[in-house]
């Protein structure tokens, strides 16, 4: 078990972006009335922002990065590092966040590299970004994290399609000696794999013709080897026996008391399987915020996009403690405890 401290980093912004396009639930014709009212109630996604045909990850972080950047008063080549989380790059080479180092004008003295991981990516990301940091003295970095998951996703596919919503984040950090220590608890477990899965397009299962010929798996599933099967059952399972006792560790860990933190963030997968989680860790409700009804299941985007969402104003007032838990996709899963002091956020942003 990966349980870890972190000392002289903190969370200085956040910003998310999402596509302007919408699309809501209720017009979803692979379901009738009732199915669309038992789907909204139960995943609590009523809209999702889906990106254009050539719009990418990159180009909602980017433009995530570009804004946040500004707010900050922060110059381009004061940063030193910088790490994309996606399960939708730009290639399969080379790594979306060199191509981004020079998008952004970033020194090309800086540190790139991606994190290919959906669910679990942001908590991931803030882990390694600020493990290094804190090891080389890196004083600013960027961590850029997000998915356009409507490009592997088949509209014919209903135990899919109505999930997920696309968007990018961007997380600047700074090397501060007199904040407080973020820690963390990341795990994994492979043989769980197949839950979420892309069976076709690697090197496992390289394309072919026959990868993107469509398949009846019953009746409103269709999808080809080339788009996203998701066993919801297993999730479900999975995220409520392994994240409750993810966070109540960490929290054990860190010798504090669950109920000083002020909020509990989770990726945003399913309202039902999260309000399941935040019982169980016996949260109050207005702990917990949710973006899911407006964005649906965006991945690796998902927490900061909840923050800028949500928390927004809350945050740039005074410290707050949070909870961070991200699960889902590898399987993978990890939780964070960090504190912010005035937290600066930017607006929801749209990209045309």
């Amino acid at each position: 078990m990966a349980l870890f401290s972190i000392n002289n980093i903190k969370i200085s912004g956040v910003s998310a972006c999402v596509p302007i396009h919408e699309e809501t639930n209720w017009d979803f014709d692979l379901l009738n009335e009732n199915e669309k009212k038992l789907l909204i109630k139960t995943t609590g996604i009523e809209k999702r922002r889906v990106a254009e045909k050539g719009t990418t990850t990159a180009d909602l972080c980017f433009t995530s990065a570009k804004t946040l950047l500004k707010k900050l008063n922060f110059k381009a080549n004061e940063i030193e590092l910088i790490i994309f989380v996606s399960q939708s790059p730009d290639y399969f080479l080379p790594s979306t966040s060199t191509i981004l180092q020079d998008r952004l004008e970033l020194p090309t003295t800086a540190m790139a590299f991606d994190i290919n991981l959906g669910c679990s990516g942001y908590v991931y990301g803030l882990s390694v970004i600020s493990s290094l940091m804190t090891t080389t003295k890196i004083k600013k970095a960027l961590l850029l994290a997000g998915d356009v998951s409507s490009f592997s996703i088949n509209k014919n596919d209903k135990s899919t399609y109505p999930l997920f919503g696309d968007a990018g984040s961007a997380t600047v950090l700074e090397y501060d000696e007199n904040c407080s220590q973020m820690h963390f608890n990341v795990q994994s477990d492979g043989s769980g794999h197949q839950a979420i899965i892309i069976p076709d397009g690697g090197i496992r299962n390289p394309l072919t013709k026959d990868s993107f010929i469509e398949h009846k798996i019953e009746k409103g599933i269709v999808r080809s080897d080339r788009n996203l099967k998701l066993n919801g059952t297993d999730i479900f399972n999975f995220s409520l026996r392994e994240v409750p006792p993810n966070v109540n560790e960490l929290v054990a860990y860190a010798n504090e008391d669950i109920a000083e933190y002020d909020y509990f963030i989770m990726h945003q997968a399913n309202k039902l399987m999260n309000e399941s989680i935040r019982k169980k860790l016996k949260f109050e409700s207005e702990k917990v915020p949710y973006s899911i009804s407006k964005f649906g299941n965006t991945s690796s985007a998902s927490i900061p996009l909840t923050i800028v969402s949500e928390l927004s104003n809350k945050l740039e007032k005074g410290r707050n403690k949070l909870i961070l838990s991200g699960f889902g996709v590898g399987l993978s899963w990890a939780s964070a405890l960090v504190t912010t002091n005035n937290l600066i956020c930017t607006d929801i942003l749209e990209y045309e």
